[in-house]
């Protein structure tokens, strides 16, 4: 690899134009524990969609490994392995919605994620960690973070009701896992790219500074008034991606 393949692999003004929406989304999912791909995905898919959904699923694992060097000790396991074997099963289906789907369904698929999620953290549905529900939720993931990068929102509900430290551990390991599950269909379908690497790898200080910032911020903001922001933003976010695929 010389410096004139890296300078030319990737559009570097883009990349690093969405650098912005990496430390937002790395905030919001230090704060709430997801919502990184939530935050960041409308933005990649709108600037620069070759990188959907292939950066983002590697970058998934940046923000889980991060967090593992303080230590996952309150990790829910059973549920959490039924969730990640319905995801494998599931994850074939998701590559092939990849390979099927343009940009423009892609952005609805994502936008219609995006809206069911903020529907269901305002509607606070009561869904508790049972097996049947691991499953659901678990082959929910598996097509949606393959296809769209944006798995989360279904593992967040799933485990909303364990205790803040649990749901932290376990959401972490839960997105590392599930990352690793996603490249794993990724790479034999060839959606994967140097591109894709290396985008990665640009954006991962950036998700350091998002959580680095997101902990003397936690203690500055108000919990409640920073939820409806997210919330309103990650609304926009998707009515701006379904107003693109209806305009083009």
């Amino acid at each position: 690899m010389t410096l004139e393949w890296l300078a030319n692999v990737i559009d570097w003004p883009t990349v690093l134009a969405l650098a912005p929406a990496l430390i937002m989304g790395a905030f919001v999912q230090s704060t709430v524990g997801f919502g990184i791909n939530v935050v960041a995905a409308p933005f990649v898919l709108l600037v620069a969609p070759d990188l959907m959904p292939g950066a983002l699923v590697l970058n998934g694992f940046v923000l889980p490994l991060i967090q593992w060097r303080g230590g996952l000790h309150d990790v829910a396991w059973e549920p959490l392995r039924w969730n990640l074997g319905a995801r494998v099963l599931a994850t074939p289906v998701g590559v092939w919605l990849v390979l099927a789907l343009d940009a423009r369904a892609i952005g609805l698929v994502l936008a219609a994620l995006i809206l069911v999620t903020v529907a269901a953290s305002v509607r606070r549905v009561t869904i508790r960690a049972t097996r049947g529900n691991a499953l659901v939720t678990g082959a929910l993931s598996g097509l949606t973070g393959t296809s769209a990068a944006v798995g989360g929102p279904f593992s967040a509900l799933l485990f909303q009701h364990e205790p803040p430290d649990r749901l932290r551990d376990t959401l972490a390991v839960s997105f590392l896992l599930g990352s690793l599950i996603s490249v794993i269909g990724l790479v034999p379908a060839g959606e994967l790219t140097w591109a894709d690497l290396v985008a990665s790898l640009v954006w991962s200080p950036f998700v350091w500074i998002g959580y680095a910032v997101s902990g003397p911020a936690r203690r500055r903001l108000d919990a409640a008034r920073l939820r409806v922001l997210v919330l309103a933003f990650c609304v926009v976010a998707a009515l701006v991606l379904i107003g693109r695929a209806l305009l083009t």
